[in-house]
Order: structure tokens, then C-alpha cells, then sequence
């Protein structure tokens, strides 16, 4: 990436930071307290991300060297930098459109811009397509765990029906591709038309090559389905992130459960992903999951503070990581092309 693209990220980053923990609603004698209660199981709160983005960076890795027959791998410490990196942009920026672009940027030296930029779509869609299995799955384990009333049945059919539709989406674009299809599509929106007929005359043979590489990952099953894997078990381990929040709290809830506030959690923040941090969004997941669950109501004002804590811990870590380890890259791409 360019030295002052970098330098933009960083300050961006930065300035989100700061404002951040400007808007916090927590008086520093009330943070201190609620740390103070966490006592140790803070740091496995906070410590519990490092193996969330270790699977996260490994699905990110099999995805880049998918098909990399020249040579041009992305190794596992930069695929853990660029998730670590990444995941901060997202979480600063509205519809979590910072962490795409910054990647690609950084991957371009690497393996070339269409690559690059297929990788990042076909992330974005893995992860994606994760949390669709997280939430079908829970909705299993809900059925199989707790007692389901009518009310619930009737729910659980219209999320299963979306659900198959979200899922059917999603093969169909990993079978064919998907970005010429979409910019298709928005050359038909009147108020999008002029700007998508544009960028894809633009880079129409670009989009070409990113769809083939799309259907390439899909057609090598393996591939595939390993870095799905490794996205759902991601999921799972962020649950423990819950039931370590409901220890500290010292409630005796089992980690199937934490599943579920996960789940739910993740499904309303998910819904509403154009807030930056999907503020108010996880609150009212937790606050409905939670009810249900019979978990004490404060469990939600502790759940937020703690991840709210914890992700800001991460942004500064991965805003941090934005100028370590840049000058390896050259060594990399040259010894790449021997």
C-alpha cells in the first residue's frame, strides 16, 4: 500500500479512537468498579479475541492462496495482521465499509488487484454465510435446550424460510460469481445508474476475473468448506466471550446458552450493520435473548459495557498494527517473483 494510504488508515483510526471513548457514557470512577469486579475475567474477555481472529485469519489465508499457482502466498502472520487491521476499519466506519478497502490495498502488492479484491468479496461472503449458520444452528440448539411456545414456532419458520433464501443467495453467487451480476443489477436503480454503468464499463474484464475466481474457490470443495469451517468455529469460540462476561457476574449459565445470547446478539446487530460499532443494535438482541433466557436484565448493561471495552481494545490494537511489519512485505512480493 501506499506509504500515505497507510498514513490516512492510521489517522483515521485515530481520530475514531478518540472519539470513541469520548462518547463513552462511563465516568471513570464507574469504569474503574466494573473492571474491578471483572477481576481476572477480564483479561480472558479481552484475551478470548486472539483465538476468535486466529480462525478468522486462517479462513482469510485458504481464501487468498486459493489457486496461487505463482507462487504469491499470503503468509498466516500477515493474514493475522489483515484480520486484526481490518475488523478495526469495520468496526469505525458505517456499514463496515473501512475494513474492505484497507485490505485490499495491503494485499495488492502481494497478489494483484483482481485477486486481491475477489479474496476480500469472497471473506466477506464466508463470514457472512458463518453467521447464517451460527443463527440456523442456534436455532436447533434453542429447540433442542428450551421449552418453545407457539409464538416462538411461528418465528422460527419465518427465520428458517429466510434463512434457505439467504443460503440459496449465497450458493448461487459462490457457484457463478456475483460482482458483474450486482453492478447489472444497479445499472437499473435510476439513482445509482449513471455511476454503476461508469464503473463497470470501467472495469468490466476486472469483475470478470474476480467472479472466476469466486466460482474457482466454490469448485474446490475442500477449499471451500475449510474455510467455512474454520469461520463457524470462529463464531463458537467468540460465545465464550459471554459466558466468561456471565461469570464475572457470577451466574451459573451453561455455554450452550452463551450460544444463544450470541446468536441473538449478533442477528440484531447484523440486521442493522450500518451503525458504526452496531450501537444500540447488540442492546436490544441482548435485551430480548436475555428475557428469554431468564438471565438477570443487568446482564445486558454489563454485556455491552464489556464488549464495548473489548472492542476498543482491539481497534486500538489493529489501528496500531496498520505500520508494523510493512517493510517485510517487499521481501515477500520479490521472493514471490524468483
Amino acid at each position: 500500500m501506499n506509504p500515505r494510504l497507510r498514513n490516512f488508515f492510521l489517522a483515521f483510526g485515530i481520530v475514531a479512537i478518540v472519539v470513541m471513548l469520548c462518547t463513552f457514557d462511563v465516568d471513570y470512577a464507574e469504569l474503574v468498579d466494573k473492571l474491578k469486579r471483572a477481576g481476572a475475567w477480564f483479561p480472558a474477555i479481552v484475551g478470548i479475541w486472539a483465538v476468535v481472529y486466529f480462525f478468522n485469519a486462517w479462513a482469510f489465508q485458504i481464501i487468498v492462496n486459493n489457486g496461487a499457482h505463482d507462487g504469491r502466498r499470503l503468509s498466516f502472520a500477515r493474514a493475522y495482521k489483515l484480520t486484526v487491521s481490518g475488523f478495526a476499519f469495520s468496526y469505525t466506519t458505517p456499514f463496515g465499509f473501512g475494513g474492505g478497502p484497507y485490505r485490499v490495498l495491503e494485499l495488492n502488492a502481494l497478489v494483484g488487484t483482481s485477486r486481491a479484491a475477489s479474496s476480500v468479496v469472497l471473506y466477506s461472503m464466508m463470514h457472512i454465510l458463518s453467521h447464517i449458520c451460527l443463527w440456523a444452528s442456534s436455532v436447533v440448539l434453542f429447540i433442542c435446550i428450551h421449552t418453545v411456545d407457539a409464538g416462538l414456532w411461528v418465528l422460527f419458520a419465518l427465520f428458517a424460510a429466510v434463512c434457505a433464501v439467504l443460503v440459496y443467495f449465497f450458493y448461487v453467487g459462490y457457484r457463478n460469481g456475483m460482482v458483474v451480476k450486482l453492478f447489472r443489477l444497479l445499472t437499473h436503480i435510476p439513482l445509482l445508474k449513471r455511476w454503476s454503468v461508469r464503473i463497470y464499463e470501467k472495469n468490466a474484464d476486472t469483475f470478470a476475473q474476480i467472479d472466476s475466481q469466486i466460482a474457482d474457490l466454490h469448485s474446490r470443495g475442500r477449499r471451500f468448506y475449510s474455510a467455512l469451517f474454520f469461520e463457524y468455529v470462529a463464531r463458537v469460540v467468540n460465545a465464550l466471550e459471554y459466558y466468561f462476561i456471565l461469570n464475572a457476574m457470577s451466574l451459573d449459565v451453561s455455554f450452550f446458552d452463551s450460544i444463544l445470547v450470541l446468536a441473538f446478539s449478533s442477528l440484531f446487530s447484523n440486521m442493522l450493520f450500518f451503525l458504526p460499532m452496531q450501537l444500540g443494535a447488540r442492546e436490544g438482541g441482548l435485551a430480548i435473548i436475555v428475557n428469554r433466557l431468564a438471565i438477570p436484565g443487568v446482564f445486558g448493561l454489563y454485556a455491552s459495557f464489556f464488549t464495548r471495552i473489548r472492542e476498543l481494545v482491539w481497534i486500538v490494537i489493529g489501528v496500531s498494527l496498520v505500520k508494523v511489519g510493512n517493510k517485510n512485505i517487499t521481501k515477500e512480493v520479490c521472493s514471490s517473483k524468483e
